[in-house]
C-alpha cells in the first residue's frame, strides 16, 4: 500500500480497496479459463459475416413445449445473443412441433410444413435446411422429437461458430450408434481413478438438495455432441451407490440431465446382494439373488423411470463376479439382463478380464472367456470391449473380439482420460487413435469388415449398439486439466455419433469453436494435433512395445519392473528384453494370440515381410540386429524413434509459441508450460528406456540420438507416491 492511500480517510480507503478488489475479480473472470469448452459464443469478429447473419437471423419460431424446448430456447438465446450481440425474439411456430425456424421476419405468412419431411429421421435425428421465403433466407431445423431438435439446435449454432455460409444448408443427421456414453471412474469419496483434472464433479455429500451449475453445464456439453448416457460411478464399484440414500442423489442428477437427453447408468457391484442386501451369496443362479436384483432394479426405476441400466466389471483385477461361484460371465450378464428387461434397461458387461491362473498371454484371455458363448447372451446385453487386447496403450492392434461375436451386441470402450498417454500434462489428440481403431479391418466377413461396422451394428445387423469413453472430466476450471484434453471429449462424442468421421475434420471443428476461426491459427495447430499421437507413441512405446509404465500410478517409464506378484503386472512380461532381442512373440511359435484374428490378419501380422513396423514388437520377438525396412538395425530404429518423439514435441513447442498473437494470454501460457513438461518427460522416456535396453543389447546408441541426461540408476530410483489417479486402496 502506498503513502497516498495511507493519507485517505478510513471510509475512503475502504471504498478504494473494495473497488480494487472488484476490479481484480472482474479481471479474473474476463480471461478465458476454458470453462465454456467448445460452446464459446463470443461475438463474431468478421463484420461482413456478422451483418449477414444479423440480417437473416432475427426471429426464432418454436412451439412451446416441455423442459427440452425450454432448454432449446435458452441455448438459442445464449448462442445467438452471444454470437450476434443482439436480442433474440421468440415467436410461436406456425407449422408443427419439433421444428424451429430462424428468420428475419416475425411474420412468415405461409405454411412451411411441406418443405421438410422428418419421417425419414430416427428419434434423435434432425434436418437443417435453408430456403428462400418471401425472397429472404430462412433456416429450418426439423426433428421427430424434442431431443432431436435439441441436437439440431447445437449443430446449427456450431455452423455459426464456424462462420459457415447459410445459403445452401442441407444437413441430414441421425446417430449411427444407439448408446453414446461417458464412463466416469469416479468414487463416492470424490477421488477419480485415473483422473487428472481435479476431483469428481459429483458432490454426493450435498446432493440431492444442492444442484451445482456444473451439472447443468455438463449436460449441455454432452448434448451438444449427442452423448446420451453417463455412468456416474467407477467400474471398480462400491455397492453403496445402490442404497436408498444414494439413489435419491442419483435421482436428482437424472432429473437435471433428462431435458438434455442424458440417461443415467450405474455400476453394479456383483457382490451387492451380500454387502447391502444381507444375503449370504451372490450366486447368479440362486433364487434369492435373482429376486434381490429384480427388486433392486424396480426400486431404481420407481425413482428414475428412464434409468439406462447397469455397467459391470466382474472377475477382473480382484472384482467379485459369477466365477466366484463357479458360474460364467454369461450367467452374470443374463441375471441382470432379466432384471432390467421389464423396464427396457440394458446391462453393459465389460470384457476387460484377465486371470493370474493363465499367464501365457493376457491379450488372449477376454476372447477365450467370451467368444465361446456368442449368441447366448440376452438381447439387452452389450459386451463392452476395450479398443485393444491389453489396456488402452498408446498403440495397440484392435481387440480380436471385434468381428468374432456376430450374434452378440458389442460396445466399444475408449479411454479419454490419458492413463497411459502422459496424464493431463501431455498434448495427445486421441481422436486420431480412435479413428485408427475404428477404421481397422477385422476381415471377419471379408475385406471391408471395419471395426466401425461392428460398433454401429451394420456388419451383423445388430439392433443394440454402443460406444463408451472413460471420462477425463473433473473439477478443474476447464474440466479436463489440459486445455487440449477438451478436444478428446469433443472428438469422442462426435465419433460416437458417427464412427466414420475424420479426426482432422473434428479437430478443425473443435479449434474453430473453442479458439478462433483465423486460418493462420487453425491450420498449424490442426497439423500439430494430428501429429501429436504419433509423437507420444515414438517417445513412449515405439515399434509395437507396450505396457512399460511404472508400477500402479503408470506415471513415467518402468521397463525394469519385475517384482510384482502377478506376471502380467510387470512390464518385463510384455517387452521380454533379453540378450537375444526384444518383443512378445504372439505367432504360432509363441503365445499364438494371432490365431484369434481372421486368417488374413494372422498371415499379415505373422509374416515379418508384411507386418507393419508399428506392430513389429507386439507380435514378434526379434534380435537387436534385426534389419528394419530402412536398412537400420532394430536397436538403431528404437533409438531413432525415441529421439523422433522428443523432436516432435520440440516442434509442437515452436508451433504453439508462434500462435501467441491469435489467442488469449491465459490459455497460451497454460499450454506453453504443459508442453515444457511434455518435453522434459519425453526425454525421460527416451533416456530411461534406451539405457535399460542397452544393458541387454550391449550396443552403442545410434548417432541420431542425443546423449542421456542421467544414469539408469537415477531413473530407477524415482518414486511418485502421490501421483494423481491411483486406484483407492479400498478397492
Amino acid at each position: 500500500m502506498n503513502f497516498q492511500l495511507m493519507k485517505l480517510t478510513k471510509k475512503t480507503r475502504a471504498a478504494y480497496l473494495v473497488g480494487l478488489l472488484l476490479l481484480l475479480f472482474n479481471m479474473s473472470f474476463s480471461m478465458d479459463n476454458g470453462y465454456n469448452l467448445w460452446l464459446n459464443y463470443g461475438k463474431i469478429n468478421d463484420s461482413s459475416l456478422l451483418e449477414t447473419y444479423r440480417n437473416q437471423l432475427q426471429t426464432v419460431f418454436v412451439t412451446d413445449g416441455g423442459a427440452t424446448v425450454d432448454v432449446i430456447k435458452k441455448e438459442l438465446d445464449r448462442g445467438l445473443g452471444g454470437l450476434l450481440q443482439q436480442e433474440v425474439r421468440f415467436e410461436p411456430n406456425p407449422t408443427f412441433q419439433n421444428q424451429l425456424i430462424v428468420s428475419r421476419y416475425a411474420d412468415l405468412g405461409e405454411d412451411l410444413r411441406t418443405l421438410v419431411d422428418p419421417a425419414g429421421l430416427t428419434s434423435e435425428g434432425y434436418f437443417i435446411r435453408s430456403i428462400e421465403n418471401k425472397k429472404h433466407r430462412i433456416v429450418l431445423v426439423t426433428a421427430q422429437t424434442d431431443i432431436g431438435l435439441l441436437y439440431g439446435t447445437f449443430h446449427f449454432l456450431r455452423i455459426l461458430q464456424m462462420h459457415q455460409a447459410l445459403d445452401d444448408l442441407q444437413v441430414v443427421e441421425s446417430p449411427k450408434v444407439d448408446i453414446r456414453m461417458l464412463n466416469h471412474w469416479d468414487n463416492l469419496d470424490r477421488s477419480v481413478e485415473r483422473g487428472y483434472s481435479g476431483f469428481s464433479i459429483w458432490n454426493w455429500h450435498m446432493l440431492p438438495d444442492y444442484i451445482d451449475q456444473r451439472y447443468i453445464d455438463y449436460a449441455r456439453a454432452n448434448a451438444s455432441l449427442g452423448i446420451n448416457g453417463t455412468a456416474l460411478t467407477n467400474v471398480n464399484a462400491n455397492g453403496l451407490v445402490l442404497t436408498p440414500h444414494y439413489l435419491e442423489k442419483v435421482k436428482a442428477l437424472a432429473d437435471v440431465f433428462r431435458p438434455y437427453g442424458l440417461k443415467v447408468y450405474l455400476t453394479a457391484r456383483f457382490s451387492a446382494p451380500i454387502e447391502i442386501g444381507g444375503l449370504e451369496t451372490a450366486d447368479p443362479l440362486d433364487a434369492d439373488v435373482i429376486q434381490w436384483w429384480k427388486d433392486k432394479t424396480k426400486e431404481i426405476y420407481d425413482l428414475i423411470p428412464d434409468f439406462g441400466g447397469f455397467l459391470v466389471k466382474a472377475n477382473s483385477e480382484g472384482q467379485p463376479g459369477p466365477q466366484n461361484y463357479g458360474r460364467t460371465h454369461l450367467d452374470g450378464a443374463n441375471l441382470l439382463a432379466d432384471a432390467l428387461r421389464p423396464h427396457k434397461g440394458v446391462v453393459i458387461w465389460r470384457a476387460f478380464v484377465y486371470s493370474e491362473h493363465d499367464d501365457t498371454d493376457r491379450a488372449k484371455q477376454a476372447y477365450s472367456e467370451f467368444v465361446p458363448d456368442d449368441g447366448k447372451y440376452r438381447d439387452n446385453v452389450l459386451i463392452q470391449v476395450k479398443n485393444g487386447p491389453i489396456d488402452f496403450q498408446p498403440r495397440e492392434p484392435f481387440h480380436p473380439m471385434f468381428g468374432a461375436m456376430p450374434n452378440t451386441s458389442q460396445m466399444m470402450e475408449f479411454q479419454i482420460t490419458k492413463e497411459y498417454l502422459g496424464f493431463a500434462t501431455h498434448l495427445v489428440y486421441l481422436p486420431k487413435l480412435f479413428e485408427e481403431v475404428l477404421q481397422s479391418d477385422t476381415y471377419s466377413k471379408g475385406k471391408g469388415s471395419l471395426v466401425a461396422k461392428v460398433v454401429d451394428g451394420t456388419l451383423d445387423s445388430k439392433k443394440l449398439t454402443g460406444m463408451a469413453g472413460v471420462s477425463n472430466i473433473g473439477t478443474d476450471a476447464n474440466w479436463t486439466g489440459h486445455p487440449f484434453g477438451q478436444a478428446d471429449w469433443y472428438g469422442f462424442g462426435r465419433l460416437a455419433w458417427n464412427p466414420y468421421l475424420d479426426s482432422g475434420s473434428i479437430a478443425e471443428e473443435w479449434l474453430r469453436c473453442t479458439f478462433t476461426n483465423d486460418e493462420n491459427f487453425v491450420g498449424p495447430v490442426k497439423k500439430m494435433m494430428l501429429e501429436s499421437r504419433e509423437a507420444v507413441v515414438n517417445y513412449m512405446n515405439p515399434l509395437g512395445l507396450h505396457h512399460m509404465f511404472d508400477t500402479n500410478h503408470h506415471y513415467g517409464p518402468g521397463p525394469w519392473v519385475d517384482n510384482l506378484s502377478r506376471p502380467e503386472w510387470n512390464p518385463v512380461y510384455y517387452h521380454k528384453a533379453d540378450d537375444e532381442g526384444i518383443g512378445f512373440d504372439r505367432t504360432k511359435t509363441g503365445s499364438d494370440a494371432l490365431s484369434q484374428y481372421a486368417p488374413e490378419l494372422g498371415e499379415k501380422f505373422g509374416n515379418l515381410e508384411t507386418c507393419p513396423e508399428e506392430y513389429l514388437l507386439w507380435f514378434h520377438h526379434l534380435p537387436w540386429d534385426y534389419q528394419l525396412k530402412n536398412g537400420r538395425t532394430l536397436w538403431d530404429g528404437l533409438g531413432i524413434k525415441y529421439q523422433q518423439g522428443v523432436d516432435q514435441v520440440r516442434d509442437m513447442i515452436k508451433t504453439w509459441e508462434s500462435m501467441k498473437p491469435f489467442i488469449d494470454e491465459y490459455r497460451h501460457n497454460q499450454v506453453s508450460m504443459l508442453l515444457g513438461i511434455q518435453l522434459k518427460e519425453a526425454k525421460w522416456w527416451r533416456d530411461a528406456c534406451m539405457l535399460y535396453f542397452q544393458t541387454f543389447s550391449k550396443m552403442n546408441f545410434p548417432k541420431e540420438m542425443e546423449k542421456p541426461e542421467n544414469t539408469l540408476e537415477h531413473y530407477k530410483s524415482l518414486q511418485f507416491p502421490f501421483a494423481p489417479g491411483i486406484r483407492p486402496t479400498w478397492n
